[in-house]
Formats: C-alpha cells, sequence, structure tokens
C-alpha cells in the first residue's frame, strides 16, 4: 500500500499529469484513493477566488462518479448563517483540521451540517485546511459510509497527500484566477490570448467585425450634478442594461471610458456572410435600448432626469491586439472603423435616435435601417450615410 500511496503523492507533485480539467483532476485522485484502500463516499474541495461575484469555487466528487460537480458560492453566501456555523468557515478561520466520528454515539454535532450528515449514513468527517504557499487557506473535505469510520491507516493517507494537493491546487487555482480577472477586466477573447502568450507590444491582428460603440447622453453635466456614488451606482445600472445584451449576442466588451463603451461582435470562422454578426450586434442593440428605457423611467438619475443612451454601428476591418507604452499595455482595437463608429455614435444625440448604423453594417440587415441622411464626418473626406431604424423618429 505505501508504494501505491507513493504513486499517488508523485503524480500529484508532477503536476498530475497528464492535464485534465480539475473536476477531471478530483475524480481521478478520489479513483485512486479507492484502489489503495480509502473507502471514500464524497469528497469536496472549496477554493476561495478573487472575483467580483464569486467567493469560492466548489468541486464535489460522490462515489461511483467520474467527474466531479462543479458550483460556485456568491457573495451573499458568505453573510449567510449557514457559512458562518459551517466546518469550512472554521477551517478558513484557524486553519487546522476538523474530525468528527459520527458513527460515535457520542460524537458532537457542533456544527449543523454534521447533523444532515448522519441522517445520510456518513460515519466519518475530515476536513483538512489546504494552505498555498502565500498564507491563503483552502480546504478539503473527506466522508466515508465504512463502519466505524475511516482507520487510522486511511486517515494517515489523507494526511500524507494534504500538501501534494494543496500545491496542485494552488496552480489551478492560481490559473483560474488570472483568467477570470483578464476576462473581467479586458474581456474573454482579449484574455485568452494574454494567457496564450499574446503579450508583446504591436502584437495585433486584422479581423473584421461588428463594431459597437455606445454612450450615455449628457454625461458630463450629470456628473457635475450628482453624487459621485450616486454617479457610480447609476453607471453601474447603465451598463447593466448593455453587456448582458452584448455577450448573449456572442459580442466582446473591449473598454468602458467613462460612460462610453466599445464592444465588437467578431465574424466566426465559419460564417461567409457578415449578416450573423450584424444582425446578433442589433438585437444587443434594441435589447439594450429597451432596457435603458426603462432605465430612465425608473428616474435613477435623480428628479426629473432620463437616462438616455446613443449607439452606434458599423462593420469593418480593426486592428485588435496590444498598444501602449513599453511596461503599460491595453488590449484593444483601433482603425478607421472604429473612428467612423465613434463619429456615428455623436450623431445619434442630433438625429434624436438611439440606434445608428453605417452603411456598411446596414447592407447586412435585410432593409431593418432606412437612410436618415448623409453627413460631413471630422476625419472623413466623403460624405458618410446614416441610418436609423423605422421605429426611432428624428
Amino acid at each position: 500500500m505505501k508504494d501505491d500511496v507513493g504513486a499517488i503523492v508523485e503524480w500529484l507533485v508532477d503536476g498530475a499529469r497528464p492535464a485534465a480539467p480539475s473536476e477531471a483532476l478530483l475524480a481521478q485522485l478520489c479513483r485512486r484513493l479507492v484502489a489503495v484502500g480509502v473507502p471514500l463516499l464524497r469528497v469536496a474541495v472549496f477554493v476561495r477566488t478573487l472575483h467580483p461575484n464569486i467567493i469560492a469555487r466548489r468541486f464535489v466528487w460522490r462515489e461511483g462518479e467520474t467527474v466531479a460537480a462543479i458550483g460556485a458560492a456568491g457573495l451573499d453566501v458568505a453573510m449567510s448563517d449557514a457559512y458562518r456555523d459551517s466546518p469550512i468557515n472554521y477551517v478558513y478561520s484557524h486553519g487546522v483540521a476538523v474530525r468528527r466520528r459520527l458513527a460515535d454515539p457520542d460524537c458532537p454535532l457542533d456544527f449543523p451540517l454534521l447533523a444532515e450528515l448522519r441522517e445520510e449514513g456518513v460515519t466519518d468527517y475530515l476536513i483538512l485546511p489546504l494552505a498555498f504557499s502565500n498564507g491563503e487557506v483552502h480546504a478539503a473535505s473527506w466522508t466515508t459510509r465504512q463502519a466505524g469510520g475511516f482507520t487510522a491507516a486511511q486517515l494517515a493517507i489523507l494526511y500524507r497527500i494534504q500538501a501534494p494537493f494543496a500545491r496542485i491546487t494552488e496552480i489551478r487555482a492560481l490559473r483560474r484566477t488570472a483568467a477570470s480577472l483578464l476576462n473581467t477586466y479586458v474581456g474573454a477573447g482579449a484574455g485568452e490570448r494574454i494567457l496564450a502568450g499574446r503579450i508583446r507590444r504591436g502584437d495585433v491582428e486584422a479581423i473584421h467585425a461588428a463594431i459597437w460603440l455606445s454612450d450615455m447622453r449628457g454625461f458630463t453635466a450629470l456628473a457635475d450634478r450628482s453624487p459621485p456614488q450616486q454617479l457610480i451606482d447609476l453607471l453601474n445600472r447603465y451598463f447593466d442594461c448593455q453587456v448582458p445584451a452584448i455577450e448573449a449576442g456572442g459580442g466582446e466588451v473591449l473598454k468602458f471610458m467613462g460612460d462610453g463603451l466599445l464592444a465588437i461582435f467578431p465574424l466566426a470562422d465559419d460564417e461567409a456572410e457578415p449578416s450573423v454578426a450584424c444582425n446578433r450586434a442589433l438585437t444587443a442593440a434594441r435589447t439594450a435600448r429597451d432596457a435603458v428605457a426603462m432605465l430612465g423611467r425608473a428616474n435613477t438619475a435623480g428628479a426629473g432626469e432620463r437616462v438616455r443612451c446613443g449607439i452606434a454601428l458599423h462593420l469593418g476591418e480593426v486592428l485588435y491586439g496590444n498598444i501602449g507604452s513599453e511596461n503599460r499595455l491595453d488590449f484593444t482595437c483601433i482603425g478607421p472603423a472604429v473612428n467612423l463608429a465613434a463619429r456615428l455614435e455623436e450623431l445619434t444625440g442630433a438625429l434624436g435616435r438611439t440606434i445608428l448604423a453605417s452603411a456598411p453594417f446596414a447592407s447586412h440587415c435585410d432593409g431593418t435601417f432606412v437612410p436618415v441622411g448623409d453627413f460631413a464626418l471630422s476625419g472623413f473626406a466623403a460624405p458618410q450615410t446614416a441610418y436609423g431604424l423605422p421605429e426611432e423618429t428624428g
């Protein structure tokens, strides 16, 4: 048995290769432990994470399963009584193991969870701290239905893998945290490119995409009249009207610029015509327009204040990649197509329209748009035709 357990330790130290998703890795570890005589019923790993909406991720494996289930705990969980009175919180706070031999009639049920486990037939419960190298404490719990609970030898195996399992968990958690933060701050597509090594200044690629550029009308005047926190709260609600619609349509938010938002809807490799991307962007724009209108009717900006926005849609080629100084880069897109979208967005207020599109974009929306005029736009030699939606009046 010692040699077999040593093989598990070596496997973990070696990075649990070949690499597999974390849920498959946990299931493989549990199967290996069962094979060396540890009668596991349920194993749960709790990893705290750096995420604006999630405090921890949970991986749960049960006897007979080929992969572990994944769950996420939101910020509200940390405020709940169930969490405050849980063994997990105790391990997080004290950094020590908790074991309860539930098969023993005199076992203290000092955590509400323990009574539930005993009713399910669990005979032994062990939760171990997973100490990361930066001092963070995470946790893994192990349960069994074996009569009498875990033996001393079985417990020794779980304690023996504790440190190497913490190391592989930390490595996985660090990579996920990096991906999560990149996705949160630069977008999913840009985050994937950065993690893949696209980090050199000037490393850009030309892509064909539908371009979205929007901002809030009258934001400067509103900022002058509103208390700072009220303004921030309004901006967050305002962007909540747009970002979910963009992401649901396959778009990627690249940048927030005060009250402005830049997003792209890249053409998929299998899209022979750009009409798919354009119509997805148009659907998102209509959804966002209606959501902002509801926000305006709710009068959240203050007495007598209406929240309104302008959205410009264009189709063209953009340069997408790393731009900036030597030690401070931004992953964004630039080019004449972005400039045209910006000029169209400036027109929305003057024309009394929420959504305006360029000729290339409108041509792929099957007559949905109507021309509203030709305009001389800064930076463009020839007048540009702007297109609006029939349901919006100038």
